[in-house]
């Protein structure tokens, strides 16, 4: 928690970094107005303006009426859920998620501060994120503020994942394994946290396995290292819901959890 004396008020501002949907209202003038000093303050930086994302916002805001609740400012109280927990259950999809809040007279008031607090100043020009969502609620005789940025990315189901990084893997020059078992090998893999053996007895052993979380667009170093060596002809891929990710299903991914088993 960190604090900052600002106009003789006492502003009290917190940063946080970490992703069944809510209809949220339209942003008011205040949360608005927060949008647009960020994207100037962004601006200014040689940054992409960050866009206007409703599930972020109804996250905001079910954190904001807690804030204001409680009177003092947490970015988790007893009770609730985590930032990603809270933003991935609102619907947002996101790789990165990160929060900024405070208590303030204004929205002008409480940028001000954020930019001259280094956590929130680092937030807010993030170069990775691309999204925000705002929640102002008054109460108190002033505003408690929350706003969640996020890096956005497209919400894949497993076997849209496990296609898209089975497509990388073939154009190595592998075959890729289309076999119900074989793909029911590499997720039973993706799952477990220990380097357990992928195989069940009488089924052919992987030469090499790995597993990763996040960017599925893109294959881990030491992964392309492997499929550049010529030593293996077939891969099998498997997806699975990403760890420590709660607000995650089957259905649809906040962030991508992914097992490569070559052979």
């Amino acid at each position: 928690m960190l604090s900052r004396l600002a106009s003789a008020t006492l502003l009290f501002i917190g940063v946080a970094t970490s992703a069944s949907a809510h209809i949220t209202p339209a942003p008011t003038a205040a949360e608005l107005e927060c949008v647009a000093l960020a994207n100037q303050s962004r601006a200014a930086e040689g940054l992409a303006p960050l866009q206007w994302d409703s599930a972020l916002a109804a996250a905001a805001r079910f954190h904001a009426q807690r804030m204001s609740q409680e009177g003092p400012i947490s970015h988790r109280y007893g009770g609730e859920p985590g930032l990603a927990e809270r933003a991935a259950s609102a619907g947002a999809r996101f790789s990165l998620v990160e929060e900024n809040i405070a208590i303030g007279e204004s929205p002008a008031q409480i940028h001000d501060a954020w930019m001259h607090s280094p956590g929130h100043h680092d937030n807010l020009l993030n170069r990775q994120i691309d999204r925000i969502g705002v929640a102002i609620v008054q109460a108190r005789g002033v505003l408690y503020a929350v706003a969640d940025y996020a890096q956005a990315v497209a919400a894949l189901t497993r076997n849209q994942v496990e296609a898209k990084v089975a497509a990388i893997v073939a154009a190595h020059g592998l075959a890729i394994e289309t076999d119900a078992s074989s793909a029911e090998i590499a997720r039973q893999y993706c799952v477990i946290e220990d380097g357990s053996q992928a195989s069940p007895p009488g089924v052919e052993r992987p030469r090499f396995m790995m597993r990763w979380q996040g960017d599925v667009g893109r294959l881990p170093g030491d992964l392309s290292a492997r499929l550049a060596s010529g030593m293996f002809s077939r891969a099998a891929i498997g997806a699975c819901a990403p760890q420590h990710d709660p607000g995650s299903s089957q259905a649809a991914f906040t962030a991508y959890r992914v097992a490569v088993l070559l052979y």
